[in-house]
């Protein structure tokens, strides 16, 4: 397992990493780019979040043609198509074309965050989900952290060769994207039934442990494709990410205006502020998951992390004007990242092969739709009232809920994820 995790977990983390690169700078390019191409923060709002219609209609066909035509090839061609469309962001002239380019740039990306996670179950047994997901999705709060500083320094090469500092900021690192999905082609594998890096004893152990799981699963309980859209595990887990999503890219994206708004007035100290709370949020993300696996507990430590966001978007949103707004979105940063590593690892619990690509992307999409709305009405809220703490409150209700939905509907199951450790437990003990 250990050569597995050095192996595959390092290049997905900085890949990923870069998917957040591309995802937040727009959150920076603002600073400057809603200025140059007029837009209000409702407009500039809307267009951002076009992103995530686009993922959302092609999530689902997206993970199937993974199954399909295997992780290797499909998951490079998302990274590839997704830094074509980053760069050609820079090229955008108002709100419209902002706003086409941002969807398009959702259809390219699309699949790529529930194709990893499908990628993993291929590649991890059930008692190392928490963590894989965890460790994968570290590349999130740190993109935050390391690019806010990276992207605000591009803002500092406005007006060289007639570019606005926006401009250089989409082109830069849309660059190393498209690099990265040609090296994919030469790194992954598709099923380990195929790593040269193992020996032959090492992928028959491996195999056999996820065979044996698949078994368990299949045992406890049966889901069609289809079925899976409408299961009700299903559609709670979607409510309860749609509304973590919403919370966290409604943040996400108006961080840095929102710390501009405090007085700050160079933007690259914005950009180092910015790294405060993604930093706390990559502690919590690692901590929560190895906890969750250790506990072997999924729905009370996930509602933990939404309370702990719902808390710190509430102090964030009552203190707006102060330093202690920055403390309130740190807090519910660990929360938003806190919950990534008990969330990702429940559906494989009780879904295998096709079904679960399906479904896994299925949730994704509808939880991504959070990311449109979020902003959106962050956005409008500041401008009818002038501040972002109706905005804050309203992603706080969100997150409350996320939690309510967590304790009252979301009874996470435990048979096969028992059923398979014990077989792991066996085996080891032969």
């Amino acid at each position: 397992m250990r050569k597995i995790y050095w192996r595959l977990l390092p290049f997905l983390l900085f890949t990923y990493l870069l998917a957040y690169v591309d995802r937040i700078n727009v959150g920076f390019a603002a600073l400057t780019m809603r200025g140059d191409l007029r837009m209000s923060a409702t407009e500039f709002g809307f267009a951002s979040g076009t992103f995530f219609w686009g993922y959302f209609l092609f999530e689902v066909p997206s993970n199937l043609a993974l199954e399909k035509f295997g992780a290797r090839l499909w998951i490079a061609r998302i990274v590839i198509s997704w830094g074509i469309m980053a760069g050609a962001t820079a090229f955008v002239t108002g709100s419209t074309s902002f706003a086409v380019v941002r969807f398009l740039l959702g259809l390219a990306e699309a699949g790529f965050f529930p194709g990893i996670i499908l990628y993993f179950t291929y590649w991890f047994p059930a008692y190392h989900h928490a963590r894989i997901i965890s460790g994968f999705m570290m590349g999130l709060p740190v993109a935050v952290a390391v690019g806010s500083p990276i992207s605000t320094a591009m803002l500092s090469l406005d007006g060289m060769f007639g570019l606005h500092g926006w401009q250089y900021m989409y082109i830069l690192e849309a660059v190393p994207t498209i690099v990265c999905g040609f090296i994919m082609l030469f790194v992954l594998t598709d099923r380990p039934e195929q790593a040269k890096f193992l020996t032959a004893e090492e992928r028959t152990w491996i195999a056999a442990q996820l065979a044996a799981e698949r078994v368990a699963k299949d045992a406890v309980q049966t889901i069609s494709l289809w079925r899976s859209f409408y299961n009700p595990k299903v559609l709670w887990l979607s409510l309860n990410y749609f509304g973590i999503v919403t919370a966290s890219l409604g943040q996400l994206i108006f961080i840095p205006q929102i710390i501009k708004s405090l007085g700050v007035t160079s933007n690259m100290t914005v950009g180092w502020l910015t790294m405060i709370p993604y930093v706390a949020g990559t502690i919590s993300l690692v901590v929560w998951g190895t906890v969750s696996d250790r506990m072997q507990e999924r729905r009370w430590n996930l509602f933990g992390t939404c309370l702990v966001a719902t808390g710190g978007l509430v102090l964030a949103g009552a203190t707006m004007g102060s330093w202690w707004a920055l403390v309130g979105m740190t807090i519910a940063a660990c929360g938003f990242y806190g919950s990534k590593g008990p969330f990702w690892s429940t559906p494989p619990m009780f879904l295998t092969g096709s079904t679960a690509a399906a479904a896994i992307a299925w949730i994704s999409s509808i939880g991504n739709l959070g990311g449109f709305f979020g902003p959106w009405y962050v956005g409008f809220i500041k401008d009818t009232t002038g501040s972002y703490a109706g905005g804050l409150y309203g992603l706080a209700a969100l997150s409350l809920v996320a939690g309510v939905v967590c304790a009252l509907f979301l009874k996470i199951p435990t048979d096969a994820l028992t059923v398979a450790r014990n077989g792991h437990d066996a085996v080891t003990r032969r």
